[in-house]
């Protein structure tokens, strides 16, 4: 059976579980669109959990930032995994004690104003929608190569499927499709990489792997691979850091909090019955993410070495890269290339006429290596590669059999979808439930909420679609700048509501205002206002990286501090909260049991 073939069918056979599962586990009332009924066990809500977190950013786009950056890349890996630490022991079992369905309820009740919930609502929206960009792109990747088609028409299509199954499950069928999606990606990413690092270093283990020595030179595998890039222009695999090491401290920290203040994750503390078992599900879904997050280094520093392996053979053989005939002939390319061209996030141009593919860092400045390059006839790189498609085509490069290659296309749809349904899920309930019924129709009937959320999350979906064709970033970076926006507006205003009595209802909207603010006006500067291309305005926050060389997707520990520094100006100028709200805050944080979720 060729690879087209038994793609479709593996592809095929996992939507057809995920949509009956959609169905068989439709909400029927607004608990269980909104939390799945309150009744999932915590290990089952762990692994959905699990599911709704390792997004496409975190099974697509991060192994492939690693593959490009190496050591760089490691922010992702500290920043959302000791995010999410930071998320289960601090944040979620006090939301979960509290009682309700969203964040923007937990905000206008604890600040007691309508007015803090609408902002909160506003926060969740330009977050989750720059969440849910990332997604869309990573849908369009895995999509485009799936069916062999473009990049755009990808994005159609899974906005098709996204559809069907969030917009008629709601939180109770996505719960339970959630479950069989991480059961599909962390098969299709572990399978693969249990293979080639077989291949490359003969353990079974990636993680061990990744510091064994390499068959065919019997040097280790991080030595090698620092040896390659180096001898090509790269910076070294694992020591560059991804900017100034401040960047990279700020970088992390944004990931951190901004993980703590993700709606779409905070919510699925709320699908389960008691304050305990918030506390078991976060734990159970980190051994599930850990499942993924410790096999991501190897995963993508074997794919840059096969890639590079590929294109020049002399890699692998430890021979003259700059070698005449050492670089691969473009008639004699694999297949795999040609069918990710299609797609157009791979790219060729012989721009020395040579008809052989040279690969390598033409941005490199050291005169020594410029007077090595041409030397060898070499007039510029000559291959693109999209970080983004790395995983998917790693099986394909280590030329493993096809169903590993379709399993691995089924696990990155799996990941984009599962976390596309969870931020769609907290942006119709945002809108339904937080704004329509919580601020303009409180006595809003139980059906026409329900009507109301769906409506809003298919609007969502055709929101997300656009920006997804015309996205900011790769997908990881395109996160990252949700995280930071989550950062700076949502997190500051939880902790201090879960954690300070004296902190009022002004003090918490300043904050998420400049906190916001401060996060867009520096994000939009880069990357265009609203992420439209050619309105950047770079001057005015003193070029590229200006603000002491952080780049956008870190500034969200900047617009966190802003958050905080302004929320707590304002509460020693303003009236203090009333005297029952102080109690409710001691109440939250008393370790006490607490009842089922409630909307009202």
């Amino acid at each position: 059976m060729d690879l087209q073939t038994i793609t479709y069918v593996i592809v095929g056979l996992s939507f057809a579980l995920y949509l009956g599962i959609a169905f068989w586990a439709r909400a029927g009332s607004t608990g269980e669109f909104y939390v799945a009924g309150g009744g999932v066990h915590p290990i089952a809500n762990g692994m959905a959990t699990a599911a709704d977190w390792m997004s496409a950013a975190s099974f697509i786009s991060m192994a492939g930032l690693i593959a490009k950056l190496g050591y760089g890349a490691s922010v992702f890996l500290m920043g959302w995994t000791g995010g999410y630490v930071l998320l289960a022991m601090l944040l979620a079992p006090y939301l979960r004690k509290f009682g309700k369905f969203t964040v923007p309820q937990f905000i206008g009740d604890r600040y007691y104003s309508t007015t803090a919930r609408t902002v909160a609502v506003l926060c969740l929206l330009v977050a989750s929608l720059t969440y849910v960009i990332g997604q869309m792109t990573g849908v369009g990747v895995a999509f485009s190569r799936f069916l062999g088609v473009s990049n755009e028409t990808g994005i159609y299509v899974g906005m098709g499927i996204v559809f069907m199954y969030a917009v008629f499950g709601g939180m109770k069928g996505i719960t339970y499709t959630q479950i069989a999606q991480y059961c599909v990606l962390i098969f299709a990413y572990t399978v693969p990489a249990i293979f080639i690092s077989l291949n490359l270093t003969g353990n079974p283990f990636p993680q061990l792997g990744l510091g064994s020595d390499m068959l065919s030179n019997h040097q280790p595998m991080l030595a090698t691979l620092d040896k390659v890039v180096t001898d090509l222009g790269f910076g070294q695999y694992t020591t560059s850091p991804n900017g100034s090491y401040l960047n990279t401290f700020f970088y992390t920290v944004s990931l951190m909090i901004g993980t703590a203040g993700l709606p779409h994750v905070i919510v699925r503390f709320f699908t389960v019955p008691k304050v305990k078992d918030a506390r078991s599900s976060a734990g159970w879904a980190l051994v599930f993410i850990a499942l993924l997050y410790t096999v991501a280094p190897a995963v993508g520093a074997m794919a840059r070495f096969n890639l590079i392996a590929t294109v020049n053979p002399a890699a692998a053989t430890g021979g003259d890269m700059f070698a005449k005939d050492a670089s691969l002939p473009v008639d004699q390319k694999p297949a795999w290339m040609g069918r990710w061209e299609q797609t157009g996030l791979l790219k060729f141009n012989d721009k020395n006429g040579d008809g052989r593919i040279q690969f390598y860092n033409d941005q490199n400045k050291d005169p020594a290596f410029q007077a090595k390059a041409e030397a060898a006839g070499w007039k510029g790189n000559e291959m693109d590669v999209n970080p983004d498609i790395m995983v998917l085509a790693n099986p394909e490069i280590a030329k493993l059999p096809n169903w590993v290659i379709a399993l691995v296309a089924a696990g990155g749809l799996a990941a984009a979808l599962s976390t596309a349904a969870g931020l769609l899920l907290a942006i119709s309930s945002a809108i339904s439930h937080d704004l329509i019924k919580g601020v303009f129709n409180p006595n809003i009937s139980e059906s026409n909420e329900l009507l109301a959320g769906k409506i809003s999350m298919a609007v969502a979906i055709l929101v997300a679609g656009y920006l997804g064709l015309h996205p900011p970033g790769f997908a990881a970076g395109t996160v990252a700048l949700a995280f930071g926006i989550a950062a700076s507006s949502l997190f500051p205003v939880i902790m201090m509501g879960i954690f300070s009595k004296k902190m009022n209802s002004q003090g918490a909207i300043a904050g998420m205002l400049s906190g916001l603010f401060v996060t867009l006006f520096y994000v939009f500067a880069h990357k265009g206002i609203l992420f439209i291309k050619g309105t950047e305005y770079l001057h005015l926050v003193g070029g590229k990286n200006g603000f002491f060389g952080i780049s956008p997707e870190a500034f969200g520990t900047v617009g966190a501090a802003v958050n905080f520094v302004v929320a707590y100006a304002v509460s020693k100028v303003t009236a203090p909260p009333p005297v029952d709200i102080q109690h409710l805050v001691e109440s939250i944080r008393t370790p006490r049991g607490a009842g089922v979720a409630t909307g009202h």
